[in-house]
């Protein structure tokens, strides 16, 4: 299509059209080709400047012929003086001769259209290096989606200044997040958050989660609305498998480090297949959040792992805390 519209322009706009767009992408993708290494890129390359090089060839040849043609063209005009005719006696006038067209300057054409398709070929070479980056050098955070048709469980009415998973999203989906996981140069691939509620309070716990996932590490936010202190918590993982646990304060509020597996699931997508057992995931590390200075109760969950099993600082995990638990409300007495 667009090669059939290229034919419908006069031969001095078309031509210098495509010799622009064979040497701009011809030159291109030899620097390329060079670049890389690669030998069928410079084949292509070459065919676009062999195209160019026949199109150079045809633009001369009509120069030539134009400038053959010229002085021809002014001896055959002249023509010999004439007795002017005698006006004839009529009631109507005979129409006056038609002037010829001036025929459009080639030159001006050729120029314009080269200096238009130079200026897109400029732009498609230097665009990549022209464009501004993000003003804090950070890659734009993945989106958090929510459905339309999403329920928001009777729990987070019943709960004052419950923050939803769309909320706890939108807080974590920093686009500083990499660079607080130490990663700066890695783009969120998901992010996405849930308004759930805790297992094995019928419904009646309000457990928003939210998460985002690098190819790096995955970080889990999750707040739960329960009445359990942070004190009672540390009890509870006397008798669970947590491992190197650390008592510290942060943002003035009682929290612990600790690490743990997570669980992993094996799905069989085969004919009559389903779900393998629960294995054990790699290893995580958890900062676990008072609401609320006073410790009167729930508590949030930073959560970061990886696929390979390594894991950030215990800085990163603090500094995370630090950015998302000013968007969570505290707990109110």
């Amino acid at each position: 299509m667009l090669g059939f519209l290229f034919r419908l322009l006069p031969f001095w706009v078309r031509e210098p059209l495509f010799i622009v767009v064979g040497s701009v992408f011809g030159v291109r993708i030899m620097y390329l080709a060079l670049r890389d290494g690669e030998g069928t890129a410079a084949a292509v390359g070459a065919v676009f400047l062999l195209f160019t090089a026949v199109r150079v060839h045809a633009v001369v040849r009509a120069l030539r012929a134009r400038g053959d043609r010229a002085p021809a063209a002014s001896t055959d005009d002249v023509v010999p003086a004439a007795a002017p005719p005698q006006p004839r006696p009529s009631a109507e006038r005979r129409p006056a001769a038609a002037v010829p067209e001036k025929e459009p300057n080639a030159g001006l054409q050729a120029f314009a259209a080269v200096a238009v398709f130079a200026a897109l070929g400029a732009a498609l070479w230097l665009g990549p290096s022209l464009t501004p980056s993000d003003g804090d050098g950070t890659p734009r955070a993945a989106a958090c989606p929510r459905g339309p048709d999403e329920e928001i469980p009777g729990a987070y009415t019943k709960t004052a200044h419950a923050v939803t998973g769309d909320e706890l999203c939108k807080a974590l989906n920093r686009p500083d997040l990499a660079r607080l996981l130490g990663t700066p140069g890695e783009t969120a691939a998901t992010a996405s958050g849930t308004s759930g509620t805790a297992l094995l309070t019928g419904g009646k716990v309000a457990r928003p989660e939210a998460e985002v996932r690098f190819d790096t590490y995955t970080v889990n936010v999750s707040v739960t609305y329960n009445e359990l202190s942070m004190a009672q918590y540390v009890k509870l993982m006397e008798f669970g498998e947590e491992t190197d646990v650390r008592r510290l304060p942060v943002l003035g509020r009682p929290a612990v480090l600790s690490s743990g597996h997570t669980m992993a699931i094996e799905i069989d997508l085969g004919s009559g297949g389903t779900g393998g057992p629960v294995g054990q995931g790699p290893l995580a590390r958890t900062l676990s959040v008072a609401l609320d200075e006073e410790d009167r109760g729930g508590y949030g969950e930073f959560t970061v792992w990886s696929e390979s099993g390594a894991l950030p600082d215990d800085s990163a995990l603090l500094d995370i805390a630090e950015a998302v638990l000013p968007a969570i409300p505290e707990r109110a007495g």
